[in-house]
């Protein structure tokens, strides 16, 4: 190819053809001058106005960057190659577009936007019947529903994807599909087929001469050997992916060997080794968005402190962990995913049902056009053989038999419409219905569950305590007793075996005991009901642990707090949990920024938080107002959007407003905005809807 490039230097389309090639051919061993060929027929695509080549290059730029983990210059230009093929009206480069901006989102732990793009891109690749992008579409749909913990639905699709690709002889594909089985299976701990299917992934790896891969499936498989306490496998395992990465020069998955060399270094009591590792990958996670890494670092971190009892750090990565975690694996996102699925589904459904609709009219239109006809015939030849009274009879009966005929008609049509209406009402209705039940249901079904294992699990515990016991008198038994050498080793040799053996069985009696009764307890916490709540004593509550939890970790710090709380306020049916949560975000934020404005300002600032509930006619308004630093203009638009945050790395998730939104909005029908002027004030608006009615009174929150 670089031959051909060479002896054929004119700038044409094939030039442009022909750079991509040998930029896809060179993009596994050499990225950097695979990315360089790519942007020289980018290039030379757009100075020819070759729309097609573009849009080819453009995918493969967006690949190239992806497989860098530079994931924004990987999304430019998926969005660029989606606005090039929707000009184009190109619904088979459309769906190869939404199939990058799905792997994009899904590398960055974002399973939501990432099934929302798999399902766009679905149809068009089934319409134009490009297997390849279904196919993979197909494999990147099971690894969401496996990164969200829906394991028993991931399998079966992963699987019809692996026999897809395997008879397409698409080995990136299988490739794919062999990593995300494993990993479900570890998920599951099913470790015989999760080390089968690492095993066979890793040596399709060596056969591509793929080292990312390779390396990725080294890590994978020192997991699983770690897992299972086999630590010389692990750490063996765990240093040939580190070999590869180095050697590479693999930034991609450098984190995830990181991290997995921390936590053998973890279990095998080496924590200054864990931390510097974990530290080291939770920095190159956060440079790059890399969520399911952040996650995995901030648990070894919160191990690893609480090991060295610096209990505020261990405490610090614990909620970070619990923060990505409900992000990538809660129950929100696992709802949101499901509902994109039977949207999907809906939409598919519905689709059919028009097109049979549409056809019934088609025929129905061509059988009037036909009796039509026939009356038309049947009236000449009548007007031939009769008289020109019944002629002219005839036409009057005609005319009156269509008018009733159009009457007809038309009331048919009127209730077809409402027919129609009726059933999407009805649809409708009975998707919320069910998701209720099944919400309603979920925490009586936990804590049907747990009460059913609490006593084979005490059994066991029990049982091995009891089998100890008979151990150590069995030792002292055989101690009295005179065998050979040989024989008296091998007796002792299966004795220790049987006492670790039962050791185990009482270590993991108890922590499976432990697990039951956090799902007891996690099921009495909430019942998840609505109650009549009163708001002002909620709001009063909120803003006082805030407060006290802030004056805890900055003792030195004062603040006035202002209320003005509406007499009149009637209470409302909320989970008084849900809308305690949203305050504390709020009144937390608004603490941190006066704190902030005050290290700037010096002590001539006076901090001052004034928080507001009134009723009106429609709503109730809950106000939190702060004179802190305020937010810029340019992002206020972008402050409930997940994982955006405008504190400092390492001190803000991004999700406490995103989580907040999502609660006022789609739990309560209601609305949560917000309103700063910077340098000078940010207050936050709260909204939810009130059927009660009541005056309206004038708002107290002055400017600060």
């Amino acid at each position: 190819m670089r031959q051909l490039l060479r002896t054929h230097p004119q700038a044409d389309t094939t030039r442009v053809r022909r750079l991509l090639a040998l930029s896809q051919a060179v993009s596994t061993p050499d990225a950097p001058q695979a990315t360089k060929l790519s942007h020289q027929a980018l290039n030379l695509a757009r100075q020819l106005a070759d729309s097609a080549g573009e849009g080819l290059v453009l995918l493969d730029l967006s690949k190239l960057y992806r497989r860098q983990t530079e994931y924004e210059a990987a999304r430019h230009y998926a969005q660029q190659a989606q606005r090039l093929f929707t000009r184009r009206a190109d619904r088979r480069g459309l769906g190869r577009a939404w199939l990058q901006l799905s792997l994009i989102d899904l590398l960055q732990g974002s399973p939501v936007p990432a099934l929302a793009a798999a399902l766009q891109g679905l149809p068009l690749a089934e319409q134009t019947g490009d297997l390849q992008t279904l196919t993979r579409l197909q494999a990147t749909i099971g690894s969401i529903y496996s990164q969200t913990g829906n394991y028993i639905e991931a399998i079966p699709i992963l699987r019809r994807a692996l026999k897809s690709g395997r008879q397409a002889q698409d080995q990136q594909q299988v490739l794919f599909a062999l990593n995300v089985l494993g990993n479900s299976f570890q998920m599951l701990q099913n470790w015989p087929l999760a080390l089968r299917y690492y095993h066979q992934a890793l040596r399709l790896s060596r056969q591509l001469g793929d080292a990312q891969g390779e390396a990725g499936n080294e890590t994978s498989l020192a997991e699983v050997y770690g897992l299972q306490g086999n630590h010389a496998q692990a750490l063996a395992h765990g240093l040939r992916a580190r070999q590869l990465v180095h050697a590479s020069h693999d930034d991609y998955n450098l984190p995830s060997v990181e991290l997995m060399l921390a936590r053998a270094y973890l279990l095998g009591q080496q924590p200054d080794s864990a931390l510097r590792l974990a530290r080291h990958s939770l920095q190159l996670s956060q440079q790059t968005h890399s969520n399911e890494n952040i996650r995995k670092a901030s648990d070894i971190l919160a191990q690893v402190y609480a090991q060295r009892r610096d209990f505020a750090q261990a405490y610090r990565y614990r909620n970070l962990h619990m923060a990505y975690n409900d992000t990538l694996s809660g129950k929100d996102t696992q709802r949101r995913t499901s509902a994109l699925r039977y949207g999907y589904e809906l939409d598919k459904k519905q689709a059919q049902i028009a097109l049979l609709t549409k056809t019934r009219q088609l025929q129905a239109q061509k059988q009037a056009r036909q009796r039509q006809q026939l009356y038309g015939l049947l009236a000449g030849l009548g007007g031939v053989v009769l008289l020109l009274a019944l002629v002219l009879r005839n036409v009057y009966l005609k005319q009156r038999a269509n008018h009733n005929l159009n009457e007809k008609n038309q009331q048919i049509a009127a209730h077809l419409d409402e027919l129609n209406r009726t059933l999407t009402e009805l649809q409708t209705a009975q998707a919320r219905l069910v998701q209720r039940e099944k919400m309603a249901s979920f925490g009586e079904l936990t804590a049907g569950v747990a009460h059913e294992m609490q006593n084979p699990l005490n059994f066991v515990t029990n049982f091995s305590d009891v089998n100890m016991e008979l151990i150590t008198e069995l030792q002292q038994e055989l101690a009295k007793e005179t065998f050979s050498v040989a024989s008296q080793q091998m007796v002792n040799e299966l004795l220790v075996e049987m006492a670790q053996n039962h050791t185990k069985i009482h270590q993991h009696g108890h922590r499976a005991d432990g697990i039951v009764k956090s799902m007891l307890e996690h099921s009495r916490a909430s019942n998840g009901q609505r109650q009549p709540t009163d708001l002002n004593a909620l709001t009063q509550e909120c803003l006082r642990l805030a407060y006290h939890s802030w004056r805890a970790k900055n003792k030195d710090f004062d603040v006035t707090l202002v209320t003005h709380l509406d007499p009149a306020l009637a209470p409302v049916m909320v989970v008084a949990q849900e809308l305690s949560r949203v305050l504390i975000n709020l009144l937390t934020n608004a603490l941190y920024a006066v704190t902030e404005k005050r290290k700037h300002v010096g002590e001539a600032f006076q901090p001052e938080i004034c928080v507001q509930t009134l009723q009106t006619e429609k709503a109730i308004l809950i106000q939190v107002r702060d004179n802190g630093q305020g937010i810029p203009a340019a992002v206020q638009e972008k402050v409930f959007q997940p994982f955006f945050t405008t504190k400092p790395p390492g001190e803000g998730t991004g999700l406490g407003l995103s989580l907040s939104y999502d609660i006022i909005s789609k739990s309560y029908g209601g609305t949560l905005s917000v309103k700063s002027r910077e340098r000078q004030y940010t207050k936050f608006l709260l909204y939810l809807p009130l059927s009660l009615r009541a005056t309206p009174t004038e708002v107290l929150c002055e400017e600060v």
